[in-house]
This record gives C-alpha cells, structure tokens and sequence, in this order.
C-alpha cells in the first residue's frame, strides 16, 4: 500500500443533518451501503476505502484486542497510553452511567456495582475512527497527520512537533503524546499488517469476531455485510466528522 499525503482530489461531503417527515425528525446518520441515503460520500475511483464495525452485543470485555495492539505496534506498557482499549458501561437502577476501563481493559473487567442495583451493562471497543473529515487532520498546523487514499488517518512523525493540537481536536480521545518521542501516536489500522494482506492485529485476535473490518468500495466485503444486516451508528453524530467506525447496538449512553 502506498503512503500519500496528497489528496488525489476534493470530496464533497453531504452534510449531516435532520429530514423532516410528517412533522417528525429523522436522523440522517444513515449506514453507507449502497442504495441508501448515506451521510458520507465515498471518494472517486476504485481503491479500497476502508471501514471499522464493532458488534456490541458480541463483545465479551476480555481486552485481547486493547492487549496484542499494544504488542503488535510497541505501545508503551504504562496504563495511560492506548491506541485501542475497551470501556465498560453500567447503567444503573438510579439512572446514573459509570463507565470504567482499567489499564484499557487489558486486564478484564470485574463489576464494581452490586447485580441488584444495575439497570444494564455493556461494554465498548473504543479506536480511532478514521474519519473521512477528521478534525485532526484539519488542525494540524505542519501536515503531519493525514489521510492516505485508502482512507486511514496517519501522523508522519518526522514532521509532528508535538504541539497537541490534533490530541485536543480528537473527539474520541484517541490520540496522545509519547512522551519518549515527544510526538504524537495513535491507531493507524496496522497499516504494515495491510500492506501483507493481513488483518489488524486487534480484529484478528478477537475470539467472538465483534470486530469486523474491510473494503467500503467492495458491496461485498464484511464490513458492508456488517452494515447492511445491522443497525449501526456511530458515536457523536453531530459532530459532522463523517466517521468510519460503526457500531451496531450502540446506546446513547455512550460517548
């Protein structure tokens, strides 16, 4: 797969927004499968353009997936640096939400609150989000993050110079500062797993296969199966970021 910083070409993307039917507001973050209205508008040409689905209802909170990208990417062993990490959401009786994830979920999880006194609970994979208008990207004042062809938001670390712009800009507190290097780090899909055809190491290591992963531009790839036969949605709509991870089952709740 070949790196390049140059867009090939603008996109224009149709702005997220409310349709108005029979006086009822509808959503217009829809999943982009063919013969649908989409909210994100796929880039020309016939490369891949790659997607994320997480399935929640799969998801187990074993934190295998937080625990081999680490091991896969050298991310630093500290409980405070993650590129992928598991969150666990418990919604109580009361009506209040706590959400956990200690040492990114590496280590499993153990509920804190007594079974009688819990309304739900579930838990959440949580990444970057590749976004097709990544405010990252848009921020960065040097060109060091950006976005390749296929769709896979990067940092050139040989042009950061650490001013944590885009770690501010990230709405889904998905990138920090190595303090070793003094640049920033992030998930950048195992771009040199890709390039060998093989599988991010968190999808591939997930043993309820909640992570799904692949092609956009290609109907039938499992990412597009994924969407058309799930209700997905993705995290902070609103935001307009035209985000590429999507979540089937996804509760408000979640941030």
């Amino acid at each position: 797969m070949k790196i390049d910083k140059t867009k090939l070409s603008r996109r224009d993307f149709f702005k997220a927004g409310t349709i108005i039917v029979g006086g009822i507001a509808v959503s217009s973050t829809f999943i982009p499968f063919d013969g649908l209205l989409f909210a994100i508008e796929r880039p020309k040409g016939k490369g891949k353009w790659y997607g994320i689905g997480i399935d929640i209802n799969k998801c187990i909170g074993c934190g295998k997936c937080a625990k081999a990208c680490k091991i896969e990417n050298n991310v630093l062993d500290e409980p405070f640096y993650f590129r992928s990490w598991v969150e666990q959401y418990t919604i109580k009786m009361d009506g209040s939400i706590l959400v956990e994830s200690p040492n990114g979920g590496i280590d499993g999880f153990k509920q804190s609150v007594p079974d009688e006194e819990i309304f739900k609970s579930f838990f959440v994979p949580k990444m970057c989000n590749h976004c097709a208008k990544s405010p990252c990207v848009q921020v960065c004042p040097v060109g060091a993050t950006f976005e390749t062809p296929e769709g896979i938001v990067l940092v050139d670390e040989t042009y950061c110079i650490g001013c944590r712009y885009c770690v501010q800009a990230c709405p889904y507190g998905c990138r920090y500062i190595d303090p070793g290097k003094g640049t920033v780090d992030k998930c950048t899909l195992c771009i040199h797993r890709l390039d060998k055809g093989m599988q991010p190491a968190c999808f591939e290591i997930c043993p309820t296969e909640a992570r799904i992963f692949g092609d956009l531009n290609d109907p039938k790839s499992k990412v597009n199966e994924f969407l058309k036969n799930h209700t997905c949605m993705v995290i902070k709509p609103h935001l307009n970021t035209d985000s590429k991870l999507f979540y089937n089952a996804l509760s408000s709740e979640v941030r």
